[in-house]
């Protein structure tokens, strides 16, 4: 059985920093890309980072110069350095297999001062 369990949100001040990690258990990890994604409340859900299974990187431009992904392959994680944090980023971030339809729960991160 797949899971994806996400960590690492808080309620932090514009221009903070936050590392969420997502733990997945269930699949051959380093075989699969893997993504965040982000839900803010009346918008729809958006991926914000994703990292192959070779570790080439991908960001949407909102977030480009300010998250960075990573992956560690042998403690099956991935993560989602978070700088420079704008009340804009609020949301839930979710963790994804990519072409898959397995999801983590979500985490919440919430900027504001």
């Amino acid at each position: 059985q797949v899971q994806l369990v996400e960590s690492g949100g808080s309620l932090v001040q514009p221009g903070g920093s936050l590392r969420l990690s997502c733990a997945a258990s269930g699949i051959a990890f380093s075989s699969y890309a893997m993504a965040w994604y982000r839900q803010a409340p009346g918008k729809s859900r958006e991926q914000v980072a994703g990292i192959s299974s070779g570790g080439s990187t991908n960001y949407a431009d909102s977030v480009k110069g300010r998250f960075t992904i990573s992956r560690d392959n042998a403690k099956n994680m991935v993560y989602l350095q978070m700088n420079s944090l704008k009340p804009e980023d609020t949301a839930v971030y979710l963790c994804k297999v990519k072409f898959t339809n397995y999801w983590g729960q979500g985490t919440q991160v919430t900027v504001s001062s």
